[in-house]
């Protein structure tokens, strides 16, 4: 399977840029993995599309404000983190920018000296391993002195920090945020349980890999990125009865996806985990837990086009792509988004 076989033309100008006013006013297009069918609703509407006893199953990690600004100590010279894992209390995999000279030792401050940091190791890939000083809780100096990881598609400055976090996001530690969940507003949260529809969370901490394009010709030799994971003992337990109830499983987006399917791979009934995760889903691959997806749409040749045709088919999802650029349907992280049913 060639990585060309999932290319589309997308005009640059259905990239969007910034977000709705209203989150759940987005497009949504209805796919049919089964015939193929296409239908052209609102995000609000799908409430419609669900049913008394489905399982929706959302991804609740929390999007660290990830992107720093600041100064090489002894130099001035300007630098940027970008923190990637955590890997004790005050130690972090980072990305740095410029960094190819940096060594261990070098020592950096960001804003008026409230977070200090030193490398300590050169690790994968050439990023480093930094230990932060700081007074108070580091969350906090984050949270002031970081900018949201916005993808490098998205060039607009984005004024409100939560506009990138899901409004259900509760555990920290993404370096990007499961689009699919920024069209829920807390009003249509309820009226989806208010019809009987059970809800899940499921936490996976997305890294930078889900970004990282796919460069090998043939897909297979393509290595996919590893995400922490955590599958609750009540979600995996909702997962099974919804299972034995002969209902749906829904997952909001390819994270949780790959959350469930990684637990749920031999087939059999789920329990609760906590690990990594590099599950690659391509067509061919098959579904053990997932019935349908809400998804936004994907850039060409991705890890996540491809997941989203091995569930409906490559062609379906191909064609339903043609027709969403027909239609002039806004693309990416902030775009419109999609129901395979």
């Amino acid at each position: 399977m060639k990585r060309t076989d999932f290319y589309y033309e997308l005009p640059e100008e259905l990239i969007a840029q910034e977000p709705l006013k209203d989150r759940s006013s987005s497009r949504l297009m209805i796919l049919d993995k089964k015939t193929g069918k296409v239908e052209h609703k609102h995000f609000y509407d799908i409430v419609d599309e669900l049913n008394e006893g489905d399982a929706l199953i959302l991804n609740d990690t929390k999007v660290l404000p990830a992107r720093l600004y600041g100064q090489k100590e002894n130099t001035g010279g300007a630098i940027e983190f970008l923190l990637l894992h955590k890997h004790t209390l005050d130690t972090w995999e980072v990305i740095l920018k410029p960094g190819r000279k940096a060594k261990p030792g070098a020592r950096f401050v960001f804003g008026n000296g409230e977070l200090k940091a030193e490398i300590l190791d050169v690790i994968n890939d050439g990023n480093r391993l930094v230990r932060f000083e700081y007074d108070g809780v580091f969350e906090e100096v984050l949270d002031k002195l970081g900018e949201m990881p916005l993808p490098h598609y998205i060039t607009h400055k984005l004024e409100d920090k939560d506009r990138y976090q899901t409004v259900y996001a509760k555990n920290p530690g993404s370096a990007a945020a499961p689009t699919a969940g920024l069209h829920f507003t807390p009003d249509l949260l309820e009226k989806i349980k208010a019809k009987g529809v059970n809800i899940g969370y499921v936490t996976l901490h997305v890294g930078l890999g889900t970004f990282r394009p796919v460069k090998a010709d043939d897909i297979l030799e393509h290595k996919m990125h590893s995400e922490f994971y955590i599958l609750p003992e009540e979600t995996a337990q909702l997962v099974n009865e919804t299972k034995k109830n002969n209902k749906r499983v829904i997952s909001v987006g390819t994270t949780a996806t790959r959350v469930l399917e990684t637990v749920g791979m031999d087939g059999g009934e789920l329990c609760t985990k906590t690990g990594w995760t590099d599950i690659f889903i391509y067509p061919g691959k098959e579904f053990h837990v997932i019935d349908a997806l809400i998804t936004n749409f994907h850039l060409p040749e991705s890890t996540l086009i491809m997941l989203v045709s091995a569930l409906a088919g490559r062609e379906n999802v191909l064609r339903a792509y043609n027709e969403a650029v027909k239609e002039k349907y806004r693309f990416f992280s902030f775009g419109d988004a999609m129901f395979i049913r």
